[in-house]
């Protein structure tokens, strides 16, 4: 280590202390976040807000919330916000709309739970989906209750496996018309897919356009998190919270492709398997079906006490597309999502934007 490094190693453990301590003066997160998460009774079975409520919970890239939610008598579009679009890491909207798709798994869970039937169509790239809402008499379906519990936890896992039968109850949640979902827990398969994630990882965390448009959607503290209600959260993936001006000094600093593949490595390696989710179909309407399988993956999961997180960066940078399809035995499909799952930690939960922010009703 030369004097160089030393002195900006030092000037950051400087900074990082002083930052722990002006960032500590916060508002207080779990309080801020926890009626987000709170369950909502339905008053009746077209009860809108409850719906979009339960839809905002889901799983959706960088914490965007890229969705608006135009309601009617007795239906529901959920349309794309192009204005939260992530063009560097999700150029042609591919994490957008399986966003949309994991949007409409939980609306339609929960308008069971009310007593609706959820019948969903695919209207157009620019329109997104349309949802009406047929009456039946009420179901609550298991995975209902993991709504408000699900969530992609960004640390290490504890390296148990998951036994035969658990796989096979993911599997089968999985389960959705248009996409299929690959579950690989042999170590040396894993391994080669790691090698696709650390190579695409790095060439992504060399990318400066990259970097910058992941700064954006970084929140390093709990009052930035709250004041946006979106985004990525530092504490939720176990990282110090900082002033937000010293945080994005910092990044440079730390982000860097050495840093971040070692953390790949490790939660690849400590993970109980891989997810891995393919639609039949490279087009929006399919990727909202390969949503749709990854939340009902998901909330399984949740169900069965696992974490699970993304590691999506082969299904990100194009050239790696062919070499993952190939490892998978899928040459001319398009992967669309990786999802590493296991035993771990819970970890804070994610914001979201008020319901209000994100619903509108159309006018008679």
């Amino acid at each position: 280590m030369n004097r160089r490094t030393m002195v900006a190693g030092a000037g950051a453990t400087v900074a990082v202390g002083t930052g722990l301590y002006l960032a500590g003066r916060g508002p207080d997160y779990a309080k801020v976040v926890a009626p987000i998460r709170a369950e909502m009774a339905a008053r009746n079975n077209a009860d809108m807000h409850y719906l979009v409520h339960n839809a905002v919970l889901a799983a959706n890239s960088h914490n965007t919330q890229p969705w608006r939610f135009l309601t009617g008598e007795r239906y529901i579009e959920i349309t794309p916000d192009k204005t939260r679009a992530t063009p560097v890491v999700d150029p042609d909207d591919h994490h957008l709309f399986a966003s949309l798709g994991c949007a409409l798994e939980n609306l339609s869970i929960a308008a069971a739970a009310a007593g609706a039937q959820a019948e969903a169509s695919f209207v157009s790239e620019s329109a997104g989906l349309r949802i009406d809402l047929e009456p039946r008499q009420a179901h609550v379906d298991p995975r209902y209750a993991a709504i408000r519990r699900r969530q992609c936890t960004r640390a290490n896992f504890d390296g148990r496996r998951v036994d035969p039968a658990t796989l096979a109850q993911l599997e089968k949640a999985a389960a959705v018309p248009g996409c299929s979902v690959q579950l690989v827990t042999d170590k040396a398969a894993m391994d080669k897919i790691l090698g696709l994630i650390v190579a695409a990882n790095t060439a992504q965390i060399e990318d400066p356009a990259f970097v910058t448009e992941l700064k954006s959607w970084i929140r390093f503290n709990a009052a930035s998190a709250a004041a946006t209600g979106d985004g990525l959260y530092a504490a939720c993936s176990g990282n110090p919270t900082l002033p937000s001006w010293l945080g994005k000094m910092l990044l440079p600093y730390v982000l860097t492709a050495e840093s971040e593949n070692a953390k790949c490595i490790s939660q690849v390696r400590f993970s109980a398997g891989l997810a891995i989710f393919v639609s039949d179909s490279d087009d929006p309407e399919h990727w909202v079906q390969a949503g749709r399988s990854y939340q009902r993956f998901a909330l399984e999961a949740t169900l069965l006490g696992l974490k699970h997180a993304f590691l999506n960066q082969p299904v990100e940078v194009v050239r790696f597309r062919p070499q993952l399809a190939a490892l998978l035995g899928i040459s001319g499909q398009r992967p669309d999502l990786i999802v590493r799952f296991g035993y771990g930690p819970d970890m804070p939960f994610s914001m979201r934007r008020p319901v209000a922010a994100v619903m509108t009703q159309a006018s008679a």
